[in-house]
Parts: structure tokens; C-alpha cells; sequence
């Protein structure tokens, strides 16, 4: 049996399905609604560390308005976006799933199963 962390946004299709693909197996499953607790910068580093991505922008949702607002595109420091993640959560891509040491974004949201 697993620990697994979802980061969750409960009013998102995929979201819903990802828990809905975790709960199918037999592991005890933590939901964080990361709108309502954001997680902090040194989780979001993490986070990024193990998705294996390069930047906090890979974690980002660049087509939400609140992106434009605030000039993302533009920034290259990781730390203004890394900010403006926890500051404006529906920033962060969605569904983040953490277990065994290992992260994934569950789209599609079988890929998950990966990291069980």
C-alpha cells in the first residue's frame, strides 16, 4: 500500500478522474484542494524536482487569463514565478500526483498509475 498526495481541484474533469483512478487501487490517498492550500515554494520546487521538469513555468497553466494579467510570459526569473504560483494557485497544473518518491501530472489520468 502507497501514500499518495493529490493535489486536487475538485470543479476539474481530469482532477475528478485522476482521484477517481487513484481510489481504484488499494492506497490511502491525501487531497490537498491546492486552490484553497496552495503549497508553499519550496514544495512547488520539489514538485518540479520531481517531475523532472527545468522550470516552474513547465508546471504552469499559460493559457489562464490571470497568466496574460500578469505578464508571465515575459518573466525569466524563477522565483517570480514560482511566487505567482502560490500566490494565484489556479496557476498550477493540475492534477499533481506524489508517490513513492515520484511525481505526475495526471493527464491523461491513468498515467498516474505509473508512479503507484
Amino acid at each position: 500500500m502507497t501514500d499518495i498526495i493529490i493535489y486536487h481541484n475538485p470543479r476539474c474533469s481530469k482532477s475528478r478522474a485522476t482521484l477517481e483512478v487513484i481510489n481504484a487501487t488499494d492506497n490511502q490517498v491525501t487531497v490537498i484542494n491546492y486552490l484553497e492550500t496552495p503549497p508553499a515554494i519550496e514544495q512547488l520546487i520539489d514538485i518540479i524536482n520531481l517531475l523532472g521538469y527545468h522550470s516552474a513555468r513547465q508546471l504552469m497553466r499559460t493559457g489562464e487569463e490571470i497568466y496574460k494579467t500578469l505578464a508571465l510570459k515575459e518573466t525569466e526569473n524563477e522565483n517570480s514565478l514560482l511566487e505567482a504560483m502560490v500566490n494565484n494557485p489556479k496557476l498550477i497544473e493540475r492534477p499533481i500526483v506524489l508517490a513513492n518518491g515520484k511525481a505526475k501530472i495526471g493527464r491523461p489520468p491513468e498515467s498516474v498509475l505509473e508512479i503507484l
